[in-house]
């Protein structure tokens, strides 16, 4: 009877694995433009997903706003849309809770698949909702400027919604009824997925899918147009980056100043480290955290309001330049020197900028790690005579060499990430040709240039690059010291 029930729990394991893809698939399908169910016209951009037409109303009309002035469709079809749109989202929201909820114990699972039965009729509803804003818009007098589409994904939704529901019904005849006295309760391993899982989520959504935007690196693309065979060009802009002259030059010359930047970032990553150790070493509290402080403010305060500090210091009229004139060091009637203006020391510059706003946040988790040092490995080194120096060389130092060696890997697998806030802002028509990072280059070539494909295929190149670095970085890591982050 054992041996039985067991096999029945595990074809039921099976089953239920069944449910989690398909809430998986409308979840992944819900950021996709091409599984927008909402796009049942032309008036309705083919680059909207389902989300962003269940939250933004104003996304979804945009461009509409001539048909409906001239009559061409009722407005009232677009908002059931947007309520369609919205019954969708709610439905796989309830298809994730009922997922989630699939983790817990046999009462958990129960009222679980409550959660699924109901993400299923959802979306269910929502798909023949859109069906009929589809059948409106056919209906609408000025139907051939409207241009209707049926959008397949319309089907999509239902063939999940009815594979949702008849599982979830399904899974709740064939599972025995709970205790009444019986508790929600769930594995903490699980508890911690689930804990992890929004944060995957996010990096599923804002780093691993923009990736679909490297499309554009394979059409001749404009601004506001649209990818299709037409203007599909294969590899041209590949090819374009390294037989034109003039890209190639510019290409020398930004790496040059990129990888000039991130090397000075690299060889003083020590001092966040070194300045956590002293600082820990003060013994006055009150103004150790004075100290913490104030240098971390600087981290959360804007690049713009950065440049605002430095040009009231460094600008013809700043601070600096009036210092000089009120001692004498500078004639009344002289112009003064423009700092920020110059092109020389700029890489040295930026780096000072950048150590200054940063030194503090990146202590952080150093202090965190002199925090979880054993403290009687200090009074065991006191008692045998080490002075203060000897503690931190000894125990405070090595304490922290693992945590230095993960960031520096980091920082090698970044050396191309410089970020372009910081050199965007301190840009001038003197120091473009040293301050211009491979970040910076790729917006003025997508936004500035309008040269959106080219700049994708420098991005890609990038991102290839940086991942081939890490790995790198990461195997000689292994090699000398026996460790690896990956």
């Amino acid at each position: 009877m054992k041996e039985e029930k067991t096999e029945i729990k595990g074809a039921l394991g099976n089953v239920y694995i069944v449910q989690r893809i398909a809430i998986l698939l409308a979840v992944i399908a819900m950021f996709f433009p091409a599984f927008n169910p909402a796009r049942i016209c032309e008036l309705i951009s083919e680059n909207l997903s389902l989300f962003t037409s269940a939250v933004s109303y104003s996304s979804l009309t945009d461009g509409c706003a001539r048909a409906f002035r001239m009559g061409w469709i009722d407005e009232s079809v677009f908002m059931v849309i947007f309520v369609a749109s919205i019954v969708i989202l709610l439905g796989i929201i309830l298809g994730v809770a009922g997922g989630c909820m699939s983790l817990g114990n046999l009462k958990m699972q129960k009222t679980g698949l409550l959660f699924s039965m109901g993400s299923g009729l959802l979306q269910i509803a929502g798909s023949v909702i859109h069906f009929v804003s589809y059948t409106m818009a056919q209906n609408a007098e000025n139907a051939e400027r409207v241009k209707p589409i049926f959008a397949n994904a319309i089907i999509l939704y239902i063939v999940i919604g009815v594979v949702v529901f008849l599982v979830s019904v399904f899974l709740f005849i064939k599972l025995p009824k709970p205790d009444s006295n019986m508790k929600y309760e769930m594995e903490s391993k699980y508890k911690l997925f689930l804990m992890f899982l929004p944060f995957a989520a996010l990096a599923f959504v804002f780093c691993y899918l923009p990736l679909w935007g490297w499309r554009y690196a394979f059409f001749d693309y404009k601004s506001g147009g649209s990818l299709s065979m037409d203007n599909f060009v294969g590899f041209k802009w590949f090819a374009y980056l390294f037989q034109n002259a003039a890209t190639r030059n510019d290409i020398v010359r930004v790496l040059r100043n990129t990888f000039a930047m991130s090397a000075l970032n690299i060889f003083t990553s020590w001092i966040p480290m070194m300045f956590a150790v002293f600082l820990c070493e003060v013994k006055n509290m009150r103004f150790r955290r004075f100290v913490q402080t104030f240098t971390t403010i600087p981290n959360f305060i804007s690049w713009i309001l950065v440049y605002a500090i430095a040009l009231s210091i460094f600008s013809t009229d700043g601070f600096i330049n009036t210092f000089a004139k009120e001692f004498g060091l500078l004639a009344e009637d002289a112009t003064g020197t423009n700092y920020l203006m110059g092109n020389s020391f700029t890489w040295v510059k930026m780096w000072l900028w950048g150590t200054w706003k940063g030194v503090g946040w990146s202590a952080i988790i150093y202090i965190a790690g002199i925090s979880g040092i054993d403290q009687q490995l200090y009074e065991a080194a006191e008692i045998d005579g080490a002075g203060r120096f000897q503690r931190m060389w000894h125990i405070t130092l090595p304490g922290l060499t693992p945590t230095f060696f993960v960031l520096l890997l980091m920082s090698i697998a970044n050396i191309l990430t410089n970020g372009l806030d910081q050199y965007l802002v301190f840009k001038n028509a003197q120091n473009v040709k040293t301050i211009e990072v491979l970040d910076l280059y790729v917006y003025n070539l997508g936004i500035g240039g309008s040269s959106i494909p080219l700049s994708t295929v420098v991005g890609m190149f990038k991102s290839v690059i940086s991942v081939v670095l890490l790995f790198g970085a990461n195997g000689v890591s292994k090699k000398l010291r026996g460790e690896s982050i990956i």
